[in-house]
């Protein structure tokens, strides 16, 4: 569903008065908005959504100790392979690459939770809810994606909904990282890697419209630099 992006001013506002309530510095106010008055937002196909999930907890069960050709079987089964990109093909089939950055992961795929309506909040403040995992794929039980989608029927997030959070986590990735650079404390258990893994993923699910946007990039080619 395509639908005309709100007011960017106005949720620009909303971020910088939440920004405020959680103690929060405000970024500059060259600061630019992440879209412009008339473009439009719309959400990646539901399906696309759920492939990218199954992968990235596929990812983290091999960070933990998932034997690669039962990795590599599950992605058969599910036929989701070419779902993988290649530095996590790498990772699946020889364990190369940087298992710190994929372990991180993990709030990628609690903020993709929340695009599906899989998770409830997206509260910036808190961790992943752990009881998110029984609304995973069931991996080490043989459950294949395709039954796992028809076990949790999601309900995506409308798409003005799904880019307001967007833009409140492009303003808490910058006020995240200023935090840290100067050594103050944060208002709670989830740190700078954690917010821009989320917006990693927003950036990613949010398709915005317009004359200044590009096309939706892959997983992999999501810019995080401003």
């Amino acid at each position: 569903m395509t639908v005309l992006a709100p007011d960017p001013r106005a949720v620009r506002e909303a971020s910088l008065e939440e920004l405020d309530r959680l103690g929060l510095p405000r970024p500059p106010g060259t600061f630019p908005l992440v879209w412009e008055p008339g473009d439009e937002i719309e959400l990646r196909p539901t399906g696309e959504i759920e492939a990218r999930i199954a992968v990235l907890h596929l990812i983290l069960a091999r960070c933990f100790g998932m034997p690669p050709d039962a990795a590599m079987g599950w992605l058969l089964g599910s036929k989701l392979v070419e779902m993988l990109t290649p530095p996590e093909w790498q990772f699946v089939v020889g364990g190369r690459g940087d298992h710190r950055s994929f372990v991180l992961h993990h709030d990628a795929l609690f903020s993709l939770a929340w695009v599906l309506g899989l998770s409830k909040q997206l509260d910036p403040r808190l961790p992943v809810d752990e009881r998110l995992v029984d609304r995973l794929p069931q991996i080490s039980r043989g459950e294949t994606f395709d039954e796992w989608r028809g076990r949790v029927l999601a309900v995506p997030q409308h798409p003005a909904d799904a880019a307001a959070l967007l833009d409140l986590h492009y303003c808490l990735d910058w006020a995240y990282l200023e935090l840290e650079e100067a050594g103050r404390v944060l208002p709670g258990a989830v740190d700078a890697n954690a917010i821009g893994q989320r917006r990693w993923a927003l950036e990613w699910a949010v398709v915005l419209r317009g004359p200044y946007h590009d096309e939706p990039p892959g997983w992999e080619e999501v810019d995080l630099s401003t």
